[in-house]
């Protein structure tokens, strides 16, 4: 009976459950991220939101700790990115991106699959509240440098399957 009174305690006094508790900090994270760049073309904001729409693919292309591996190799050029990575690490329980890409690393295989299927739940709600609230559309560029979509499966393929024909 402890997870319904830590959500309880958490959300004042109500019980919510796990998707309300996301929707719930995401939609301030991401309205925040709203307030600060009010341009709708600002370059911040459309990274942010680009890659809340491209995370899940490349979780489930690469893994979780490849995908957030790749986040924090362009924190310091893309700090939409290491906002979003922040934010995420947060909204899943964790203290900051850091802790969450450690968490990754270093669960067990029954620890890091419950923690990917947390990861991209709490992501339905960043892709959703990118288009309804920062107006990002899916597809909208990321930035030069990122992989497209499948290109993380295909570096990580072994010599054998490269061979095959």
């Amino acid at each position: 009976m402890a997870a319904p009174a830590a959500a309880e305690a958490a959300t004042g006094g109500r019980i919510q459950t796990r998707e309300q508790q996301y929707a719930v900090r995401v939609f301030t994270q991401v309205d925040a991220v709203k307030q600060a760049h009010k341009d709708k073309d600002d370059p911040y904001r459309t990274k942010y939101g680009a890659m809340a729409h491209r995370l899940p693919v490349l979780i489930r292309t690469a893994g979780l700790v490849q995908a957030l591996a790749f986040l924090q190799t362009r924190d310091e050029k893309e700090a939409a990115w290491h906002d979003l990575l922040g934010h995420l690490a947060i909204t899943v329980g964790y203290k900051n991106g850091a802790a969450l890409a450690a968490q990754s690393r270093n669960a067990d295989l029954g620890a890091y699959m419950q923690l990917t299927a947390k990861v991209l739940a709490a992501l339905v709600w960043y892709k959703r509240f990118a288009e309804s609230v920062l107006n990002v559309k899916s597809g909208a560029e990321v930035a030069d440098d990122a992989p497209p979509d499948g290109a993380t499966a295909q570096a990580n393929s072994t010599p054998a399957q490269e061979a095959a024909p």
